[in-house]
């Protein structure tokens, strides 16, 4: 997909952008970009060591700041710190990135886990869009979230983090509505495949969730779901580098009139067009035989 050149789109440098779970991946990429475009960015992620190798490879632009999204305290306290430095300029732009998953059964997902994934993907989004949004107000900005074409092909043993991201589309496209009197614009990514060290923490927390089940899981679900994470992480792993996922985002917050939803990675626009044309039992036919699970 392309997208017009921002340095011609953007007219006013050092506009205030704050983009949560900046730590690695696509949140990190593009607060990198955002710098080196002009933005002062706001770069939240959780913990100290990764606040400091951010700023080395940044300018003086750039604020790491300590907030875990499922913290209203910190919240509160990172949007005071971002009013202080912006005043009545406001915040021109909010990137809603931060996000958690793992893959389990429905039958066997332990709720506890659920809920902490609701709370950074859902609750911790909502929090931190009410914290900062009369900040955004002021500024007549954007609201970007991201979410996955996952909520476009359901697919098995995906649904604790396909629930969220649809969660997340539904606030979106209302917020959207919402805005609209007060000209802030709200865009919605869904991401396919990209390439970034997510993938090996879905691993480790999927291998975490899963060693505690009980063993009607590996009766019943353990082979099928071997299968589908070897179908997810192989897509994944080859996915487009975060350089290149950040480009809807810079997109969104340069473009005169930025796109309500962005399809982008591996596989997006494809599953996109699926979603649209099949349904009903032909369209569990179509998922199960492409992740090798059709019998």
């Amino acid at each position: 997909m392309a997208y017009e050149n921002v340095s011609k789109a953007i007219k006013n440098e050092n506009r205030a952008v704050l983009i949560t779970g900046t730590s690695t991946g696509i949140g990190r990429a593009a607060a990198l970009h955002l710098d080196r475009l002009g933005f002062r960015v706001f770069a939240s992620m959780r913990k100290e060591i990764d606040c400091e190798s951010l700023s080395k490879e940044a300018s003086q632009r750039l604020t790491p700041i300590l907030m875990d999204v499922t913290d209203k305290t910190a919240i509160t306290r990172a949007r005071d710190e971002v009013a202080r430095v912006v005043g009545r300029d406001g915040l021109w732009g909010l990137v809603n990135n931060a996000g958690i998953s793992f893959r389990a059964p429905i039958e066997f997902a332990p709720l506890d886990e659920f809920r902490k994934l609701y709370d950074t993907n859902v609750f911790g989004l909502l929090t931190v869009t009410q914290a900062f949004l009369p900040l955004v107000r002021l500024a007549g900005g954007r609201i970007i979230n991201v979410s996955s074409i996952a909520t476009s092909m359901i697919t098995t043993f995906h649904g604790p983090y396909t629930s969220s991201k649809l969660a997340v589309n539904g606030i979106t496209n209302t917020l959207r509505l919402e805005l609209k009197p007060f000209d802030i614009q709200v865009s919605l990514i869904l991401f396919g495949g990209v390439s970034t060290a997510i993938w090996e923490r879905v691993k480790r927390n999927t291998a975490e969730v899963t060693s505690h089940l009980p063993s009607e899981f590996t009766e019943l679900y353990a082979d099928r779901q071997s299968k589908a994470l070897g179908y997810f992480f192989t897509k994944g792993e080859a996915g487009i580098s975060p350089a290149v996922a950040t480009q809807p985002i810079i997109h969104a917050l340069t473009a005169r009139r930025a796109r309500n939803t962005y399809f982008i990675g591996s596989g997006s626009k494809l599953f996109n067009l699926l979603d649209k044309v099949i349904y009903g039992r032909l369209r569990d036919w179509v998922v199960l035989h492409t992740m090798g699970l059709g019998s």
